[in-house]
Parts: structure tokens; sequence; C-alpha cells
């Protein structure tokens, strides 16, 4: 027997830093949206607790297993992280959310998709890895956080979008050392609220895409080789917008065309499509 549970990587665009005492409430607000990659996790038959991981290591395994109490119950997971790891990708929260699925399903635990939400989210909170990717990797589309916290706490709103994407990743920002920085924190804050009032009076995608351009200018976490990716990628009149990933030193662009991305000279560009289908159990 064995059960597998896939969960989409989720890239922000911008947004708000909303911290509270009670976890399951920390969280954040913003936009971002869902990529057709992500993490799948299976878990299966065994004699003895194993883990076996394509890329990274296992902390976060290691804190859904603690929460849930699952430390000396013996199967197998293995995790295929489809994303680089630490570059604005959502990969620690679809680490979480797809193994606490897919552990829910093969030891018939009985939980709700709410309350396995729930979960993964206070393990994305105990490591400083995220705040809000959780919930919005349980959305579908570009997905627009209104209210902060855990899944059945915070409020989503998904907007289905027929798009390409284009990425390209310098390495990792350590999420941890942003969202804990009290400076950053207001800085982030300031600009985030501002274009996430404007963007839920109207909430197109040309206005995601001005917003979080003029949200990652002003934030100033931008490196070169990405503020040069991205003027490069505004370059072309076949380029919707282009931004960086919250918090990644990556450079994305949107498309409605995949060759608009094929006819530009970029070593190791990735092109995907966004995913309007969300959650996969298989």
């Amino acid at each position: 027997m064995t059960n597998s549970v896939f969960v989409p990587g989720h890239i922000t665009g911008f947004f708000t830093i909303q911290n509270h005492e009670i976890k399951l409430k920390n969280g954040s607000c913003g936009v971002g949206f869902l990529l057709s990659k992500g993490v799948k996790t299976t878990v299966s038959a065994s004699d003895e607790l194993v883990i076996s991981v394509n890329q990274g290591d296992s902390t976060v395994i290691d804190e859904v297993l603690s929460i849930l109490e699952l430390k000396n119950t013996d199967f197998k997971i293995t995790q295929d992280i489809q994303l680089p790891i630490g570059a604005g990708f959502g990969t620690s929260a679809a680490s979480a959310l797809s193994l606490t699925l897919a552990l829910n399903e093969f030891l018939n635990l009985g939980y709700s998709d709410e309350l396995c939400g729930q979960i993964a989210h206070m393990a994305e909170v105990n490591l400083g890895a995220g705040l809000g990717d959780v919930i919005a990797q349980t959305g579908h589309g570009l997905v627009l956080r209104t209210k902060p916290g855990a899944p059945g706490i915070g409020e989503i709103k998904s907007f289905d979008v027929d798009v390409f994407i284009g990425w390209k990743t310098f390495g990792k920002i350590e999420t941890s050392d942003i969202i804990s920085d009290s400076h950053f924190k207001e800085v982030i804050s300031n600009s985030g609220d501002k274009y996430l009032e404007l963007f839920e009076d109207d909430p197109t995608l040309e206005n995601f895409l001005e917003f979080s351009s003029k949200f990652s200018h002003e934030i100033n976490l931008m490196s070169d080789e990405v503020k040069n990716l991205i003027d490069y990628f505004k370059s072309s009149s076949d380029i919707l917008g282009s931004s960086m990933a919250m918090l990644g030193n990556t450079a994305f662009a949107f498309a409605y065309d995949e060759d608009a991305f094929k006819k530009l000279n970029i070593e190791n560009l990735h092109i995907d499509k966004l995913n309007n289908i969300g959650i996969v159990h298989d």
C-alpha cells in the first residue's frame, strides 16, 4: 500500500508580514501563483522508518513527524522535490503539506484537509521557513491571501489564469533572516499593504505583475543578477511582466505564448505553466 500527494510550488509577488503570538494565526497576506512543479511525497510500507529525499535534508519531514508524534512509526517516506530549495518556490511548505496529507491517508488518521494544512503551517512557522505558502498551496492559479494564518484560519481567493511562466534562479535567500529582521519587516509590510489594497480593488494579472515589480524594487532585496534578468525580460514586447520571487534570488516572468521565452537568449531558463489545478492525490 502506498499513498502519494503532490503539492505545487508557490511564488509570491508581494506580501505583508502579519505576526501573531498564536502560531496558527501567524502568517502573511499577499499575492502569488502556483507552478506545475512542486513536491511529491509518497508514503509506503516498511519494517522501519526510512526517509529518502532527492535534494536537501529531512528537516521539514522531521518537524512534521515530531508534531504528529510519529517518529517511532515504521514506514518509508520518499520526497521528490522538483524545484530549487530556498529560492522562493515554497518547497518547504509543499514538503510539509504533501507529507501531512500523505501520512493522513496512509495511516487512516482521519484528519480533515484543513487540519493537515494547519499541521503543515505549524511546521513552517516552527522552522521559520515561511508564513503564507501553505494556505496559498491549497488554492489554484493566481492566489490572493486576504487573511493571514493557517488553512481554516486564514483566507484566500483563487483566480484561474492561462499563462506560461519563465524563471531562473541564482541561489538562495534565507527567509528566516528576512522575516525576523525588524527593518525588513517594516519595509516589507509598509510596501505590501499598499499594493495589497490596490490589488484587492482590481485583481487583474496586469496589476499583479506591476505591483510585484514595484514592491521588489521598494524592499531593496534584489541582486544585480535578478535585476538584469528582469530588465531583459521587460525588453521583450511579448513578455507581460517580470519581477523577483519572494523570498528568493530568482526572477520570473509571464507570457501568453511559450515561444516568447524560447526566443530569448537566457541560459538555464525554465519554462512552466501556471497551475490551475492545485493539490493532486494519487
